[in-house]
């Protein structure tokens, strides 16, 4: 599976990219919207993407709706300190993970999505 993840905290970045990592994954973390989107335009369409909403420039949402507009059923995870109001509702893959998350609950959740895209893989 692959992961594109974007945190533009360097330590906290480094930190959970690392923690993200298993045999059958692979992470790319970038610091902003922007550099993770020249990784979609030069590497295609990400298994999943795990962004923090609170970014320079483009934010996390904004980054989702540009996914989303291009294809609705992009899985992704906006990952945020504060209270989100509806912006799972961005699409039917779009998940809120609240910091800060333990380590349990981002491994599950990534459990989950591949489950689901190896299903899909083998379909």
């Amino acid at each position: 599976m692959r992961i594109l993840y974007v945190e533009d905290n360097a330590e906290l970045r480094d930190t959970i990219a690392m923690l993200m990592e298993a045999p059958s994954r692979t992470i790319v973390a970038c610091a902003n919207a922007e550099q993770a989107l020249d990784h979609e335009a030069r590497q295609g369409p990400f298994d999943l993407v795990v962004t923090d909403v609170s970014l320079p420039g483009m934010s996390g949402t904004e980054l989702s709706r540009t996914l989303l507009a291009r294809d609705a059923q992009r899985r992704i995870v906006l990952c945020s300190g504060y209270a989100l109001q509806g912006e799972e509702a961005q699409g039917p893959r779009v998940q809120v993970l609240h910091k800060p998350f333990d380590i349990e609950a981002l491994e599950d959740l990534l459990d989950a999505v591949q489950a689901e895209v190896q299903g899909l893989d083998v379909a």
